[in-house]
């Protein structure tokens, strides 16, 4: 069962920065792998994700649900999800 607790609000507020995402009108399988996909596919697919995110304007608020929800697939806020963990777990550390 999906940990919910760590979601926003299921209210208008809580998600309007993304209406102003540079992602909006882009298709998700940018952002998400297809099973299975590995080495530089998953790589190049993944550095395309993170070009959309550069010119963002909402790009600090969507990386920051993605860190405080634990997204745990796909390119959030211009982080992949190694990246993400990887920062989840050091501010846990300190």
């Amino acid at each position: 069962m999906a940990a919910t607790a760590r979601l926003p609000k299921p209210v208008s507020e809580a998600w309007h920065w993304q209406l102003q995402a540079a992602c909006r009108d882009v298709k998700a399988s940018r952002f998400f792998h297809p099973e299975n996909e590995r080495g530089s596919a998953r790589e190049n697919r993944e550095r395309r994700a993170k070009r959309i995110c550069q010119d963002c304007p909402v790009m600090r608020q969507c990386r920051a649900h993605a860190l405080k929800a634990r997204e745990p697939y796909g390119v959030w806020g211009g982080l992949g999800e190694r990246e993400r963990r990887d920062l989840i777990a050091s501010s846990r550390a300190a």
